[in-house]
């Protein structure tokens, strides 16, 4: 038989969309995903493997038997590709608090009870004791004038958010000033200047990389200028020959100009963290009251809540940017603002290192951590694994505090047959999936950020190593 022929013949024992559908493997699949979606998965294959058909002839030796079995494998491969691709719940083993592929920070059981009290319907925007229509966020913003002894706060979906309504609202078509040494990227390619210029603003670059004094800020001031811009430079540090104006100085020399002073201070401390090891994060409180006029920051950092922009300072700069019509396209859902009010309401009552689990991470020693992974090791061996444990660090994460040291007690795996990748991969497959470090050909587990009730699910997908 002519090649063309052959390949034409062995084309027909392709499995047709139809044959397909009738499998056992596709009826399962149109529980989970719908019979549109596997209709639309089974005519990808088929293609597929007809391509592959013409493109290699002398490949064509499958009987369509085997055809139709390659075809069921890919659907199935197909359809669990999809479904990882999902929001799933996973064991951060990493040591790393704030890791923002992971979700940043976990929420306490009070938020997580919030957000379902609010999923139905709720007081949204309804003042239910006159019966007439409300304010959107009124109790976070209560708490977070509480909190941080600012005059009025306002809540935007996230920090970029904040910052380019900020912008907007006080510097479009003027001037912002800001120091070489700010102009950080942080994570997802949020850059400082793209923001600004997204705002309308043009910046003006003041000082060098590592020493800007208050006398570059001055000289730059000028009939144009709209604002001073401070960014805590919350993933990274410049050490050494480097130096910068206090807050308050920079907040005279603002107002000595009749000009506002933004710090968009990212990480939204709320109380100082010295104590657990966290160093460099100024708490909002006193940035408010070094005499900046406006402050935006995160909620899903050392704040330990959803991911949201929060916006405090002086009530006629804040009533500004809620009036704007950016602050509709920016401000925050039910759900959000569910997780922040429980959140703050733990920080107003002093009981946030008892209720919010980042707090609790933070609290751990390493001689609690230490016992902790002995109990893990003794529950797991003996196998063909190596489980010895080894002093290393835990950190914050998120763009924050990282000169930051946790010192923690790791459980390092060994395997006589499997590298450290093979092992690493096989754990992140796991039900639930268990993200770990790779260091020195060896896989790393930092408990300090594994759930007490996620422990048995460890040591089982350590166990099927």
């Amino acid at each position: 038989m002519a090649e063309g022929n052959k390949t034409t013949s062995h084309l027909r024992h392709v499995p047709s969309v139809d044959q397909l559908l009738r499998t056992d493997v596709a009826r399962e699949l149109r529980e989970s995903i719908g019979l549109k979606r596997v209709t639309a998965i089974a005519r990808t294959v088929a293609n597929d493997i007809r391509s592959s058909l013409r493109e290699n002839p002398a490949e064509n030796n499958h009987s369509p038997e085997a055809l139709l079995a390659e075809a069921v494998r890919r659907m199935e491969q197909t359809a669990q590709r999809e479904s990882e691709t999902g929001i799933a719940r996973v064991i951060n083993a990493t040591g790393v608090l704030l890791h923002t592929n992971l979700g940043r920070a976990p929420l306490s059981a009070a938020a997580c009870a919030a957000i379902t009290e609010a999923a139905g319907y709720c007081n949204l925007e309804y003042d239910v004791a006159t019966g007439t229509r409300g304010k959107r966020g009124a109790r976070v913003e209560a708490l977070l004038r509480d909190l941080t002894g600012a005059e009025d706060a306002l809540v935007v979906n996230n920090c970029a958010a904040a910052a380019l309504l900020i912008l907007s609202v006080l510097a479009r078509d003027g001037e912002t000033i800001v120091s070489r040494g700010e102009l950080v990227e942080i994570g997802g390619d949020f850059r400082v200047p793209d923001v600004m210029a997204s705002s309308g603003t043009r910046m003006v670059e003041v000082g060098t990389t590592n020493r800007t004094h208050l006398d570059d800020y001055r000289r730059a001031i000028n009939a144009n200028t709209r604002l001073i811009m401070r960014v805590h430079p919350s993933n990274y540090r410049i050490v050494g020959f480097a130096s910068s104006p206090e807050l308050a100085e920079l907040a005279a020399l603002a107002h000595e100009h009749k000009l506002p002073l933004y710090e968009d201070a990212g990480s939204g401390v709320l109380s100082n963290l010295t104590r657990y090891g966290v160093i460099d994060e100024p708490t909002v409180s006193d940035v408010i009251g070094s005499g900046v006029d406006v402050i935006s920051f995160s909620g899903d950092k050392l704040l330990g809540s959803a991911q949201a922009g929060l916006i405090a300072g002086r009530k006629e700069i804040v009533e500004r940017l809620r009036k704007h019509p950016l602050y509709r396209a920016l401000r925050s859902d039910k759900l959000r603002l569910a997780a922040l009010e429980a959140t703050l309401i733990a920080h107003q009552r002093d009981k946030a290192p008892a209720e919010i689990p980042v707090f609790q991470m933070l609290a751990l020693s390493e001689t609690e951590i230490e016992e902790r992974a002995n109990a893990v090791i003794a529950q797991v061996t003996p196998t063909d694994l190596n489980l010895s444990l080894q002093p290393g660090d835990s950190a914050v994460g998120g763009g924050t505090a990282p000169t930051s040291k946790l010192k923690s007690m790791l459980i390092a795996l060994a395997h006589p047959q499997k590298s450290a990748t093979e092992m690493e991969q096989q754990l992140r497959r796991s039900t639930p999936p268990v993200i770990a470090r790779v260091a020195d050909d060896k896989v790393l587990i930092d408990l300090r950020t594994v759930f007490p009730d996620e422990i048995s699910s460890l040591i089982a997908a350590l166990k099927r190593l």
